[in-house]
């Protein structure tokens, strides 16, 4: 590992050289002669590229849409996530986007997605804080197709909540048709009079739910013995489902 002493360092491929950038300070190490790849490690690169692909699709579909500052290594903590949970995309529930503040910071009752889409958050109190004269809460969802890298659908609702009060349950209906999951984001800013807070402790942003596809069932049609017709003047013994006729 060498040190960039250069006027203009770089990062990436040169030659045979690698940069990169570390704490501030730019570094350089030599590209090995050759890499050996056994079974293992051809398939965690595997994994890891496909993980790195879905979290690279997670974040591009709810950027636009969030209002906060992401904090410096939530790309990796995302990836993390996805490598170990593999197609269980609920795994990412809980997920921060800005790891220094929750949305418990500001609501100490979770808010929570019920069956019918419905997003319920339930009555609390809310704290105050020194300077801030409201809590902004918007609620990003987002249908997200896994397999074909699609959002079909979003909407998006905004709150605007007094602090150092006491907060009535209230019910946020999610309607996003559209197929794929639904992976709901709960964000939160603390505002002054003239503005949103800049300060990384005053918001959050979550992903509280991810609710699975709904799959349609169909119920198979009841089928019933076929009905046979019978002769006059003969005696039948009828057994179930099938008809015997006697001499």
């Amino acid at each position: 590992m060498a040190k960039q002493m250069s006027i203009l360092p770089f990062t990436g491929k040169l030659g045979p050289l690698i940069g990169y950038k570390r704490n501030g300070q730019y570094f350089l190490r030599s590209m090995p002669e050759s890499v050996r790849q056994t079974t293992a490690t051809r398939r965690a690169s595997r994994r890891f590229g496909i993980a790195s692909r879905k979290g690279a699709f997670i974040r591009k579909a709810f950027y636009p849409q969030l209002d906060i500052h992401c904090d410096g290594g939530h790309i990796n903590r995302l990836n993390r996530i996805l490598i170990a949970a593999g197609d269980h995309h609920a795994a990412i529930t809980g997920f921060r986007f800005n790891q220094h503040a929750g949305v418990d910071r500001f609501f100490t009752v979770a808010p929570r997605l019920c069956n019918n889409g419905i997003l319920h958050i339930p009555a609390q109190t809310i704290a105050g804080y020194k300077g801030i004269a409201a809590l902004e809460v918007k609620v990003i969802a987002t249908r997200i197709d896994f397999i074909s890298r699609q959002v079909t659908g979003s909407e998006t609702v905004t709150l605007m909540i007094a602090p150092d009060t006491t907060f009535q349950e209230t019910n946020v209906s999610l309607d996003v048709p559209g197929q794929g999951s639904l992976v709901v984001v709960f964000q939160v800013r603390a505002m002054y009079k003239d503005g949103p807070s800049r300060g990384r402790q005053y918001m959050a942003a979550d992903i509280i739910a991810v609710a699975a596809p709904q799959v349609l069932r169909y119920a198979k049609k009841r089928r019933y013995p076929k009905r046979t017709r019978l002769l006059p003047n003969l005696t039948y013994t009828y057994v179930y489902p099938a008809i015997i006729q006697l001499e």
